[in-house]
């Protein structure tokens, strides 16, 4: 069973060993299994699931515009949910903390969908998109996800929204296309359920 972790991190990006098994605790990976570092080099602010907030909506950044080919080569785009809650997860086949989450989130947005909240994945690093349909099946993952081998679509991000070195990365976003929460490392129903019941209770 996963244990939650319970705070906010902040640690240096360069710290080697020391960095990466914060990353580890906070259910964090890389690609190369190393530390992961802000895109600008500063310190890295790791922001558990256990210890999200929804953000003051005054205080809120838009969500880049985000469009492409989803896994099976069809179009799809940030913008087409506008009006919807959506929650952005960022995932790859690569990836053990993806693995652990992949469940609930689908289960939750099996849930949700009546409630107006959409979610939409943005596989990233998988340079083959044999192997994350392959993931896709065996979690019975049923909403889209753009495929971003080279993660220029996370880059479009603030490194303080999205480190795109750190994966699994969780992104609410609000009916008007703004960033309302960002989680990084993996996350359950139970921890994004109140995130998003949060959201859906705003007007539009």
């Amino acid at each position: 069973m996963r244990r939650p972790v319970r705070a906010s991190v902040i640690v240096p990006a360069g710290t080697g060993l020391a960095v990466a098994a914060v990353l580890a605790v906070a259910g964090i990976c890389t690609d190369d299994g190393s530390a992961a570092g802000s895109a600008a080099g500063g310190p890295v602010a790791v922001r558990a699931a256990a210890g999200a907030t929804v953000m003051d909506p005054g205080s809120r950044q838009d969500a880049p515009a985000l469009a492409g080919a989803d896994l099976d080569g069809e179009q799809v785009a940030l913008g087409d949910f506008r009006g919807q809650v959506v929650v952005l997860n960022a995932w790859g086949s690569w990836c053990g903390p993806c693995r652990a989450e992949a469940d609930d989130l689908e289960r939750l947005s099996r849930q949700t969908r009546a409630d107006g909240v959409r979610f939409l994945g943005i596989n990233t690093r998988d340079r083959d998109r044999a192997a994350a349909r392959t993931f896709v099946r065996a979690h019975d993952m049923t909403f889209p996800s753009l495929h971003d081998p080279d993660g220029e679509l996370l880059l479009r991000f603030p490194p303080s929204l999205v480190n795109p070195q750190a994966i699994p990365s969780t992104l609410v976003i609000d009916r008007r296309g703004r960033v309302a929460a960002a989680i990084g490392g993996a996350v359950t129903d139970e921890q994004l359920r109140p995130l998003l019941a949060r959201v859906l209770q705003e007007e539009s």
